[in-house]
């Protein structure tokens, strides 16, 4: 691909909690592997690109939400290879003024600077999206393309989230990760030792995580959801949420978004609090990426009259 990725560095989480129990917490820095493709992102689509290009294609169809971390990496990955790039968004409204969403919506507005071409659809159309007459119906109208699930989760995408950890990891008897669509727990599950727990942090509601994790996650190793952060559901935040993200933000200069990371990371210094981790062990948490949407949800939170993320 036509894109380097830096190392990703593991910083040391430091408190009073974590120091007297003896817990040792890192945050592993995918965030920085890149400035547009960051964090699982970068980890979902590495092969996926490769395979498109090593099949002759020229065009590259996913979806997604109006404020996507998929969508807007998807965009700038495929500009830069490339590619062109068709996004079906969710939300038909989104297109009855596109200049206005372009102007108020920063995910689609960098996705369209990098020559995303867009379909907005009902949300009950998004629902059907895996129907053929469906799919049918997009070849139809935008010919050949290699179809990116969303949240890009697929064999390849598990292939390249199977690369985060690295050998150095290995010490960590905790794996901590947010989990969206399944795809990257499931990489750090199968390259995980056998005597690593990998906790996962949903940021959705509902149970269908585990099946979908189980078809990609080898057996014989140790993994579980943990369901009690996810806010209400996806994109759901409050005050509590923000002002953990703000103040953990000024004490260690780690900046974590609302919809993933901030929710895991809410959730393992609870679990820290209830003493949940063994004392003298030592946890790794993966940071995703996903800061490109708090400028979004930024603008969402001043018609809430809400506190705003200041990272």
């Amino acid at each position: 691909m036509q894109f380097h990725m830096n190392k990703s560095r593991n910083q040391r989480i430091r408190s009073n909690e974590l120091d007297a129990m003896g817990l040792a917490l890192y945050c592993k820095r995918e965030d920085e592997i890149h400035p547009f493709i960051s964090g699982n992102k970068f980890r979902k689509l590495k092969y996926n690109l490769l395979a498109a290009k090593h099949n002759g294609a020229s065009q590259l169809l996913s979806y997604g939400g109006a404020f996507s971390n998929h969508i807007s990496a998807f965009a700038y990955a495929g500009r830069i290879n490339g590619f062109q790039t068709i996004g079906i968004i969710r939300g038909e409204e989104l297109e009855q003024d596109l200049q206005h969403t372009l102007q108020t919506n920063p995910t689609l507005r960098f996705a369209h600077q990098h020559g995303m071409r867009f379909k907005f659809v009902s949300r009950e159309t998004y629902r059907n999206k895996e129907k053929q007459e469906f799919k049918e119906s997009l070849r139809a109208e935008f010919g050949d393309f290699i179809e990116i699930p969303e949240g890009g989760t697929n064999e390849l995408a598990i292939k390249g989230c199977e690369e985060i950890l690295s050998e150095q990891d290995q010490q960590f008897d905790y794996i901590c990760v947010s989990v969206g669509t399944g795809g990257t727990i499931s990489g750090l599950i199968n390259s995980a030792r056998e005597t690593q727990m990998v906790l996962g942090f949903p940021s959705l509601k509902g149970d269908f995580l585990e099946g979908i994790i189980g078809q990609y996650a080898m057996d014989g190793k140790q993994w579980k959801l943990v369901c009690d952060y996810h806010f209400g559901g996806y994109a759901k935040i409050n005050k509590n949420l923000i002002s953990f993200i703000n103040d953990f933000y000024r004490q260690t200069t780690i900046p974590l978004d609302p919809i993933y990371t901030g929710k895991m990371m809410f959730g393992i210094m609870d679990l820290v609090k209830k003493k949940y981790f063994k004392n003298n062990s030592s946890i790794l948490a993966i940071h995703t990426g996903g800061l490109q949407g708090i400028e979004g949800m930024n603008e969402r939170l001043i018609k809430k009259k809400l506190p705003l993320i200041n990272v």
